[in-house]
């Protein structure tokens, strides 16, 4: 027979905003803090695991005589990916493109600080507020290695113009801004055999996913590719 006890807590607002791409809400469940967008689960601080795996992975998969290399983070989320590449000292610049304002200010002044601060006091670290697909676009800046971690991966986006991230015209972008032996790492929600096609047919080599297990369903996963010499 269950009892009150038995009953979880409701998760608690802590802030909801509507920002440039709908709503945005930050709750607290537990010891947990969770984004929500648009009415859909993004990520929580439950563990981090797999975006900390993005990170090495590119790192790993960058030439050893890359000295100082920089690297351009897709999403700035709950803080995992920035706050574990801050800690790296082989990293020479490290730029977060975030387009959420509210997911920014969180991290400067609410109550993600707790998780990036360090990272952010860094002086390696840039905060960019804007869309990854104009970015890359209309930046002039090249970088050594480029971790996305938009949405949920190339099968499943929340946002429906994340999409052209994933397709042959935005892997061409990610492309233009990876010097040459650049790496991108792309982190998924789930496996995807089909993304693996097409990061190869828009000319990336080294093509491969690791899979970081997690304690239910099917594993996270980070997409890997070398942009040629």
């Amino acid at each position: 027979m269950s009892t009150p006890y038995d009953i979880p807590e409701p998760p608690e607002v802590l802030d909801r905003r509507e920002g440039p791409y709908g709503e945005v809400v930050l709750r607290r469940h537990g010891d947990l803090l969770q984004i929500i967008a648009n009415g859909c689960f993004l990520m929580d601080t439950s563990d981090g695991r797999s975006e900390r795996r993005l990170v090495d992975a590119a790192l790993a998969a960058l030439d050893a005589r890359a000295v100082d290399p920089h690297v351009l983070i897709g999403g700035l989320g709950v803080g995992f990916s920035l706050a574990h590449a801050a800690g790296q000292p082989r990293w020479g610049r490290i730029a977060v493109v975030e387009r959420e304002p509210a997911i920014i200010e969180w991290h400067r002044t609410g109550p993600l600080a707790g998780l990036s601060a360090r990272a952010l006091a860094d002086p390696r670290t840039a905060i960019v507020e804007t869309d990854l697909v104009r970015y890359l676009d209309e930046t002039s800046d090249t970088f050594d290695a480029l971790c996305l971690d938009i949405d949920n991966g190339p099968d499943w986006t929340v946002t429906e113009d994340n999409d052209g991230l994933y397709s042959p015209s935005g892997l061409a972008a990610c492309a233009r801004v990876l010097r040459p032996g650049g790496v991108l790492a792309v982190w998924s929600a789930k496996p995807s055999p089909e993304f693996e096609g097409t990061l190869r047919n828009a000319g990336f080599q080294q093509v491969r996913t690791e899979e970081i297990p997690v304690a239910r369903g099917v594993p996270d996963v980070v997409h890997l590719g070398v942009r040629p010499g």
